[in-house]
């Protein structure tokens, strides 16, 4: 099956994923009737397509010792709304980052109890920050989902939708989608024009 053709299949593996991220692949196979070797394959092709990015671990953080879970809700100065939120993605304590439309950064960090401030004073530019709000939670669920969603993988060149007359490329590791051979053209003359220039 071609790198850009993702089926109902796909999906249903998706979603058992997000269920149980150790799953078994004959677990698997049993729920989707295929063989183990082919939902393995089937997960491989989800995995280079960037379509699964990393297996986690849900942890209960109510069965460990030690720290505090709080909402922070920040509201950043024009332009450094990227850097806060790359600065909280890239923060140990920080379990989960938020940017809305409205570009409010909301994290969910676990830290020392009476450091909330020291620990954010570690992780971001402070004098970036406009306003913060930080409450403490009393409990926090990660319960993920894939109702209402389809795959679409969008064109690397272009940002189109890719469909089953795309195709995909292997770069330096990096496998990206286009969604016509004249934009992957296009996308892998750049690329080798940038890696010639380095």
């Amino acid at each position: 099956m071609p790198m850009n053709e993702f089926d109902a299949i796909d999906m249903a593996l998706l979603e058992l994923l997000v269920e149980d991220a150790r799953r078994p692949y004959s677990d698997m196979a049993e729920h989707v009737e295929l063989s183990a070797p082919a939902v393995r394959d089937r997960v491989t092709r989800l995995q280079e397509a960037g379509i699964i990015r990393r297996f986690t671990v849900d942890v209960d953080r109510s069965l460990l010792n030690g720290g505090i879970a709080v909402l922070v809700t920040i509201e950043a100065t024009p332009g450094a709304v990227d850097e806060i939120r790359q600065e909280l993605i890239a923060a140990a304590a920080v379990e989960h980052v938020y940017l809305t439309a409205d570009t409010t950064v909301i994290a969910h960090l676990v830290v020392e109890d009476g450091k909330v401030r020291e620990a954010l004073a570690e992780t971001i530019d402070m004098t970036a920050v406009r306003s913060l709000n930080v409450e403490l939670l009393e409990h926090a669920e990660w319960t993920p989902g894939l109702q209402g969603t389809t795959l679409a993988l969008e064109c690397a060149e272009c940002g189109n939708t890719v469909t089953a007359e795309g195709e995909s490329t292997r770069l330096e590791g990096t496998v990206y989608h286009f969604c016509c051979p004249s934009c992957a053209d296009r996308f892998v003359e750049r690329h080798e024009e940038f890696s010639q220039a380095a």
